[in-house]
C-alpha cells in the first residue's frame, strides 16, 4: 500500500488550480456517491434512520471536501480524516459487522468520484494527463482510508473481544461460586456476554500448566466457558448430554489431563466442578486411569463416593479389615481378593474360581479361612456391605502405598 504521506510527488504534479475547477460541482458529486453507496450496500440502506443517513452523507461529505484540500495544498494533513475513518472501522466492529460493506462503500464512492471526473474532461485544466494523475490520487487516498478503516476496525475488535472475555470470566465466575450467585446476577452478566442460560451444565477440570498461554488452549465451541487464567483452569459445557457433545469434548481436550463432572442445574455447577477436581486428582494419582481419555465422573461415582472422606475411609479400611493383618503379606493380599471378588458375585465359589482363574477347591480354602477371621460378618448384610466397601478402598488406594 502506497501511504499518502509518501506520495507527495503525485500531489505536488497536479495543479492547484483543480480545486477550485472542482469545488462547485461537489455537491452534486457528494449526493451521487451517497445514493450510490445506499443503492449497493444494503448494509447502508436504512432510509428510517435520519442519523445514520447522515453519519454517511457526512462522512462521505468530509472525504471528499479533505481530497479537494490536499488538491489545493500538496502539504495538507491527512490526521483528522484518517482518524475520522479510524473510528468509522471501529464502529463497524462493534455493531458487529464485518469489514466488507465498508470497503464496497469506498469503492462505490471512488467509481463515482471516476465517473464524475471522466465526465468532466476536456474542460481547461483538466487534459488526459492531469486526469490519470488525479485517477492515481484518488487511489493512494483510497488505499489510505481503507487502511484507517481496518486499523480501527481490528483496534475495536481486540477491545471488544478482550471485553466479552472478561465477562465471560466474571459469568463463570458467578456460576461456580459456591453458593452461587443469584439466577438474577448470572442472568444479567450472561446477557452482556451474549450467552445463552442453559438448564443443565457439567464443568471440567484441566491440569494445571504453569506458563500455559491462552491461545494454545483447547479450541472449544463459543457457548462452552473456559478460564485459562484460575489458579485449576475449568471451563463449563452447557448441556453436556446434548448430541455430538461428548465427542466434540473428548476431541477438544485429546492430550489433556481432564476430569469433567456430572450433568447438574446450572445452579448446582459448583457441585459438578468439584467432583471434577476430585476425579482429576484421583486421576493424577493413578487411582483413575485416563486411558480412555476425559475422565467421565458419571463412570466412577462409586469410586469418588468411597473416596470422598479419605481419612474416614482408611479408618474404615483398617477397621473392617484388621483380621487380615495378622497374615503375610502375599496371603493377605490372596484373601482379600477373594473376598472381594465373593462379595461382588453373590458369594458363587464357582464363578469366583472362574473369575480368579483358580481351582473352585482352592477358593473354598480360601473361604473358610475368610469365615474363621471374619466371622458373623459375612452372614450380616451390613456388615458384608461394609467389608466391600473397605476392600474396594483397599484396592483404590494400593497406587499410594501398601494396602
Amino acid at each position: 500500500m502506497r501511504e499518502l504521506t509518501e506520495s507527495s510527488d503525485v500531489w505536488h504534479a497536479l495543479p492547484a488550480e483543480l480545486a477550485a475547477l472542482l469545488r462547485p460541482q461537489l455537491d452534486q458529486a457528494v449526493a451521487e456517491m451517497i445514493d450510490a453507496i445506499q443503492l449497493g450496500v444494503p448494509e447502508y440502506a436504512r432510509p428510517l434512520d435520519a442519523s445514520y443517513t447522515g453519519a454517511i452523507s457526512r462522512a462521505v461529505r468530509h472525504s471528499v471536501d479533505q481530497f479537494i484540500e490536499r488538491l489545493a495544498n500538496p502539504e495538507a494533513s491527512f490526521e483528522a480524516i484518517v482518524a475520522e475513518f479510524r473510528t468509522i472501522g471501529a464502529v463497524e466492529a462493534h455493531e458487529g459487522r464485518s469489514l466488507d460493506p465498508l470497503q464496497n462503500a469506498l469503492r462505490l464512492g471512488a467509481r463515482v468520484a471516476w465517473r464524475w471526473l471522466c465526465a468532466a474532461a476536456g474542460q481547461p485544466g483538466l487534459d488526459l494527463h492531469v486526469l490519470g494523475s488525479i485517477g492515481e490520487a484518488i487511489f493512494i487516498y483510497l488505499d489510505e482510508l481503507a487502511a484507517a478503516c481496518a486499523t480501527g476496525y481490528q483496534e475495536a475488535r481486540a477491545q471488544v473481544a478482550g471485553e466479552r472475555e472478561r465477562r465471560r470470566r466474571r459469568l463463570l465466575d458467578l456460576i461456580v461460586v459456591d453458593p452461587p450467585a443469584s439466577r438474577e446476577a448470572i442472568a444479567d452478566v450472561a446477557k452482556a456476554a451474549g450467552w445463552a442460560l442453559p438448564g443443565r451444565v457439567a464443568l471440567a477440570a484441566l491440569e494445571e500448566r504453569p506458563g500455559l498461554e491462552v491461545a494454545v488452549g483447547p479450541l472449544l465451541p463459543l457457548e462452552v466457558l473456559i478460564d485459562w487464567t484460575r489458579r485449576e483452569p475449568c471451563l463449563l459445557v452447557p448441556d453436556p448430554d446434548g448430541p455430538g457433545r461428548a465427542a466434540l469434548i473428548d476431541q477438544a481436550l485429546t492430550g489433556w489431563s481432564a476430569a469433567l463432572g456430572p450433568a447438574v442445574p446450572l445452579s448446582r455447577a459448583s457441585a459438578s466442578l468439584r467432583w471434577a477436581r476430585e476425579a482429576l486428582a484421583l486421576g493424577l494419582r493413578g487411582v483413575i486411569d485416563f486411558r480412555g481419555g476425559v475422565i467421565r465422573c458419571d463412570e466412577h461415582m462409586s469410586t469418588l463416593l468411597i473416596l470422598s472422606d479419605e481419612e474416614l475411609t482408611r479408618a474404615l479400611r483398617a477397621a473392617r479389615l484388621a483380621p487380615l493383618d495378622q497374615l503375610r503379606p502375599a496371603q493377605r493380599d490372596r484373601l482379600a481378593e477373594t473376598l472381594l471378588v465373593w462379595l461382588q458375585h453373590g458369594g458363587n465359589a464357582n464363578e469366583v474360581a472362574t473369575l480368579m482363574h483358580v481351582h473352585p477347591q482352592t477358593v473354598r480354602y480360601r473361604l473358610r479361612q475368610i469365615d474363621e477371621l471374619f466371622g458373623g460378618e459375612l452372614r450380616d448384610p451390613d456388615g458384608r456391605f461394609e467389608l466391600e466397601i473397605a476392600l474396594r478402598a483397599r484396592q483404590l488406594l494400593e497406587a499410594n502405598g501398601p494396602g
